[in-house]
């Protein structure tokens, strides 16, 4: 049996959707089948996300920046925005059970230093660990008692 797909989504996709993504993948990627994607990605994966995400020892060095419109033709059971812009640009997929919004901050547009900037990148790092570790953990309990996901 294939794993439930679940899909993070954000406006640029080039930190918070990839900072759950590799979070979720690293809780729950036994589970569920994770991806990102962004609604006017930016073409890359910021390199200060990746370095925050290598220092909890999750690399997504490999991750690239992903339109939404990749996985028009999949099934998606989970849709899951970690921004307002997305949350409001999101479309319905094919075989769509769930569908989620929590924000978050974006790290992208720190300002100052650089150490003021990873601050802010860890911040919310950790945030996203918070509520994507939470989530993880209710998937599990809900696979141990055979249950389905519930919105």
């Amino acid at each position: 049996m294939s794993k439930p797909t679940l899909l993070i989504l954000c406006t640029g996709n080039s930190c918070r959707s990839h900072l759950a993504e590799g979070i979720l993948r690293a809780a729950a990627g036994d589970l569920l089948d994770v991806r990102s994607a962004g609604s006017k990605p930016a073409g890359y994966v910021h390199p200060l996300g990746i370095q925050v995400m290598r220092e909890i020892g999750i690399d997504i060095s490999s991750h690239r920046s992903k339109h939404l419109n990749e996985f028009q033709a999949q099934d998606v059971e989970t849709v899951i925005t970690v921004c307002g812009n997305a949350d409001q640009v999101c479309p319905t997929f094919p075989g769509q059970v769930n569908r989620h919004h929590w924000g978050f901050d974006d790290p992208a547009h720190a300002t100052g230093t650089e150490e003021e900037k990873l601050a802010v990148f860890r911040r919310v790092r950790d945030e996203i660990r918070r509520v994507f570790e939470a989530y993880a953990s209710g998937r599990r309990d809900q696979a141990r008692l055979g249950q389905r996901p519930t919105a």
